[in-house]
């Protein structure tokens, strides 16, 4: 059975409350206030991100999967704000699609992983394939990463993976209304 859907009121006094980058700052103030909030049934988590670091929102979604699953008896909520770019969007996947809010006239924005490395050939010749084979297991572990959160973000919705796929390269855009008709949020507040 699918937890109710909470009204507005539920959201005045978030637990925790996050905003800028995400980023190992971020995760330290999300962890002293996560630990805080140990005796809250209702952990109402606010954030605003023009995105950061998908990794440090990987390690803040595990905080909350792990709690969920460890103490069914509470709930976490998720509440984006103004912006959830990226690494936010990365985060939110972590909550079930019934814990997801987003405050009205919130842009969710959805991208592929993005890398910058120069790649320098210099050595022995089985040298050079081994730093070559090093770059491309990198590439392929951080797609398969990738598409673990979008598989994460659209369970539950209308929205495919090959559209996630098709519209992601080129920075996906999606208002919170948009986000509540394809399913991907409970609601709007």
């Amino acid at each position: 059975m699918e937890p109710a859907t909470l009204p507005a009121t539920a959201f005045k006094s978030p637990a925790i409350s996050l905003s800028g980058v995400v980023d190992y700052n971020m995760y330290t103030a999300f962890r002293t206030q996560f630990d805080n909030a140990a005796d809250k049934d209702l952990v109402v988590i606010e954030l605003s991100t023009l995105g950061g670091d998908p990794e440090v929102a990987r390690m803040m979604g595990e905080d909350v999967r792990f709690a969920s699953e460890t103490e069914p008896q509470r709930r976490f909520v998720f509440l984006g704000k103004a912006v959830i770019y990226s690494a936010g969007v990365t985060f939110m996947s972590f909550f079930a699609r019934p814990n997801r809010y987003l405050a009205r006239g919130t842009r969710l924005m959805i991208h592929e992983r993005k890398l910058s490395k120069s790649l320098v050939i210099d050595g022995p010749l089985t040298t050079c394939i081994a730093v070559v084979r090093a770059t491309l297991n990198e590439i392929e572990c951080s797609i398969a990463m990738q598409n673990e959160g979008f598989q994460n973000l659209i369970l539950g919705s209308n929205v495919t993976i090959d559209e996630v796929m098709q519209k992601a390269p080129s920075n996906w855009y999606l208002e919170a209304q948009e986000a509540k008709t394809l399913g991907l949020i409970e609601t709007v507040l």
